[in-house]
């Protein structure tokens, strides 16, 4: 299948995640993704590992956001190798890098500079907090980002305190932000033959993942999200009985749905609670504490099939051991198996997006450090 961004070169100075994960998106749509690494050490994120797990040299999570690409070890602050960068620049399509403001200033390659290197470059940046304001120098981190976002005041109960996502939800969002943006911009440049500059900030996109709940908060008088008293509600804006509920033997997870209707079936009464659709919200915590005691008495198979039956939004609260094992995760296509050589292989996902009904599956695992220097020297000439 020819992929819609083969022949697009895509420069990566980037480390950790936002920006790489970017970059892996665009290699799975067909891009050439080169990383510009450091020759000692490369990507910190080569040894940035999670539950300690590595593959080889590098950690497993290295591996499973840099797949699909090449490796170009160069120094930055070396006159010959920012030379030869600089030619490699003038032939990309694609530059994005995640540096501290000011830092490719001095380098020489910010986006001034290299517009005179390739005026029609598509120049991406990634920040923690914008490139201007008073926060501009301050290391951008996700849990730090999610901390003065407002997010970890979502998740849990109000007697909780706050708690952070379980994901390095900024960063990804950043990645996907940064990913849309640069496709928007070949875009642009393709009606305009002119270069583009694409910013984005790990604060703006955790904010815009908020989108609905800043809205709320913005009109409606300044007041504060109000999380439920009472575990297993799962939106501190939506009414009973949106939640998770315990079972006789798991959890249950129910969606938006007409509170009478679920009562009924499930034999559970609350006429001394809901006489009216605003009670759902006003009694929440209460009307949650009641339906959860009904929810106690049987399996969760039971209810999955009284109240699918009858049309209600629900679903069992599964593990990764079970969820990786339903048919309907299988059915997806979303894994695949990378060979890394000497006998080592690591299984990982895939592209989400399938196109003309194939999915972006690519075979190509994570490079070692430098691999391709030799290869992309001849190949562009920058000897």
């Amino acid at each position: 299948m020819n992929k819609p961004l083969e022949g697009i070169l895509v420069l990566e100075f980037c480390q950790f995640l936002a920006g790489p994960s970017a970059g892996l998106k665009l290699a799975d749509l067909g891009a050439r993704v080169i990383k510009i690494e450091r020759p000692n050490g490369g990507d910190a994120c080569r040894q940035l590992s999670i539950k300690n797990l590595f593959v080889g040299d590098d950690s497993l999570l290295f591996h499973t956001i840099n797949r699909n690409k090449d490796s170009y070890a160069a120094d930055l602050k070396n006159p010959e190798d920012l030379a030869q960068l600089k030619k490699l620049i003038s032939k990309a399509d694609i530059m994005t890098h995640n540096f501290r403001p000011g830092v490719m200033e001095k380098i020489g390659l910010d986006y001034a500079n290299v517009q005179q290197l390739n005026n029609k470059i598509i120049y991406g940046m990634v920040t923690g907090y914008g490139s201007e304001g008073p926060w501009k120098n301050k290391p951008g981190q996700d849990l730090l980002v999610q901390s003065v976002s407002g997010l970890a005041y979502l998740s849990g109960s109000d007697i909780d305190g706050p708690v952070p996502f379980g994901l390095s939800v900024s960063d990804i969002m950043c990645g996907n932000h940064l990913a849309q943006g640069l496709m928007a911009g070949l875009i642009k440049r393709a009606k305009t033959n002119k270069s583009v500059l694409v910013e984005v900030s790990l604060l703006e996109s955790i904010l815009d993942v908020q989108f609905e709940v800043l809205t709320t908060h913005l009109n409606d008088g300044g007041k504060l999200p109000e999380r439920s008293l009472v575990k297993g509600s799962a939106h501190a804006y939506l009414s009973a009985p949106y939640g998770m509920y315990e079972t006789l033997n798991g959890y249950l997870a129910m969606a938006m749905g007409n509170l009478e209707n679920i009562s009924a079936l499930i034999n559970c009464d609350i006429s001394d609670l809901y006489f009216h659709p605003n009670d759902a919200f006003e009694n929440r915590d209460q009307l949650i504490l009641r339906l959860a005691e009904t929810f106690k008495t049987h399996d969760t198979q039971y209810w999955l099939n009284l109240l699918e039956s009858n049309g209600i939004w629900c679903a069992e609260v599964l593990d990764y051991q079970k969820a990786t094992t339903l048919n309907a995760y299988k059915s997806l296509d979303i894994e695949q198996n990378l060979d890394l050589g000497k006998g080592k292989n690591i299984k990982t996902t895939v592209s989400p997006i399938k196109l003309d009904g194939s999915k972006l599956k690519s075979a190509k695992p994570a490079p070692k450090l430098g691999f391709n220097n030799r290869e992309i020297n001849q190949e562009f000439g920058i000897n």
